[in-house]
């Protein structure tokens, strides 16, 4: 069973842009792609970027540091020179609400 964490405004999400929450002291970026809403870790694994201030195209996240290249729906690095994967959270919408669970990851 999951623990979910009320952390944002689904107003507060901005489409094709990112915003850094805090989830029981870890920072997670959320992401608004197509209706849908994305939670990944904020940091990049290449080097010391936030991905929540990035550049989205499509299910994409852009490191702005590095131009490495991560996927919304699965964490992969798509585009180096990122190649470890960023993990992916649990999302679930509830009265305007974004929860987001860190009990397990999507992606491993």
């Amino acid at each position: 069973m999951n623990t979910w964490h009320d952390v944002a405004a689904q107003a507060d999400l901005f489409e094709d842009a990112g915003i850094a929450v805090t989830v029981q002291g870890q920072e997670v970026a959320l992401f608004s792609v197509a209706g849908q809403v994305h939670a990944i870790d904020n940091a990049c694994t290449h080097g010391p970027a936030r991905l929540c201030e990035g550049w989205v195209e499509g299910a994409e996240v852009e490191c702005p540091l590095h131009q490495g290249r991560f996927s919304l729906e699965t964490g992969e690095a798509t585009f180096g020179p990122a190649c470890e994967s960023v993990r992916v959270w649990p999302v679930r919408i509830d009265n305007g609400r974004v929860w987001v669970s860190l009990d397990a990851p999507l992606n491993l």
